[in-house]
């Protein structure tokens, strides 16, 4: 019996640029036109020469213009199973957490235990439970913070938006500010800490931020003192560079690791504080400040309700 089935092959295709995806990075634009491949993929593409911006090899992180014209491969893609919706309630709680929205932007005081993105053992983060809730609005993460930490967090309501509050939180007149419940007694004063951060570095079977004065990328950390407790010190820092884990290596480089980090703190004083009630990082992202459409932006989060409970069962120090 002869067999006339024939299977169409993807092919070479040469796409221009359109105006709304003006400045974007060449990974991130190849991560929506091929939807169904891995990332893996994509990043060895691109590193292979396969995908050209102008006839020219690029980097993941190339921004493309208006009228480039990008070379896309032939690339098999293999259908993801139906996106999972996120439960009503989780999704009633993303929503009942905005603190003000505009045209723009949605501001939000990230509830703790809550990643802003989907990822390895996550199976939804809080801009996916956002896109699921308002399935025809256009939502995209302006910065992020650890899924630990509470507090603001800013999402973007068009792309326009996006570059835009993305390129005044990265001004130099921008401001972030956190409270962090630190080990100790802070003798310190008002100290700035100017000490550069390598990421990726394995200790003990897992992958750690350090502080790396040869190689390291700048990080600027200010820290303030609030309120003295017996045997720990209520912080305010404020970032001047938005490093992974910044905050946190800072501190323990101080010798005052935040209460219950079970990565950079001692296990036997994470373990304390967890007895006494404190079940997770005390660090809460209570302040950002930027300025936008020819307006000063002061977004402010109160500190979250496990965090101030926390507080009251420790003995002030006069």
């Amino acid at each position: 019996m002869e067999c006339n089935l024939t299977f169409e092959r993807p092919q070479v295709r040469y796409v221009q640029i359109a105006a709304d995806d003006d400045g974007m990075r060449l990974d991130n634009y190849l991560m929506r036109v091929f939807k169904d491949v891995p990332k893996s993929r994509i990043y060895k593409i691109i590193r292979s020469g396969e995908v050209r911006v102008n006839k020219g090899r690029a980097k993941p992180a190339t921004r493309i213009a208006v009228d480039d014209s990008v070379r896309l491969p032939p690339v098999v893609e293999k259908p993801k199973r139906p996106t999972e919706r996120p439960p009503d309630a989780l999704m009633q709680r993303v929503t009942e957490t905005i603190i003000e929205e505009t045209p723009d932007y949605l501001v939000f005081n990230k509830p703790p235990g809550l990643a802003v993105h989907a990822g390895t053992g996550q199976r939804f983060g809080l801009i996916e439970v956002l896109r699921a809730a308002r399935p025809d609005e256009y939502f995209e993460l302006v910065h992020r913070i650890d899924r630990q930490t509470s507090g603001v967090l800013l999402v973007a309501r068009s792309r326009a938006a996006l570059d835009g509050l993305r390129a005044a939180l990265n001004d130099i007149s921008a401001t972030k500010r956190y409270q962090a419940l630190v080990e100790g007694a802070w003798q310190h004063g008002v100290r700035e800490v100017d000490a550069p951060l390598s990421r990726d570095v394995e200790r003990a079977g897992e992958r750690v931020v350090t502080v790396d004065h040869a190689g390291g990328k700048t990080a600027l950390s200010i820290f303030t003192p609030e309120q003295a407790f017996r045997g720990a010190t209520l912080m305010s820092v404020t970032i001047r560079t938005g490093r992974t884990h910044q905050i946190r290596v800072h501190a323990a480089h101080c010798g005052h690791p935040i209460a219950v980090d079970e990565k950079y703190a001692a296990n036997a004083a994470t373990a304390r504080w967890k007895a006494a009630g404190l079940s997770r990082l005390f660090l809460h992202a209570s302040e950002v400040q930027l300025d936008f459409g020819g307006t000063r932006c002061v977004f402010t989060a109160p500190l979250a309700a496990d965090l101030a409970d926390a507080l009251t069962r420790l003995e002030p120090v006069a």
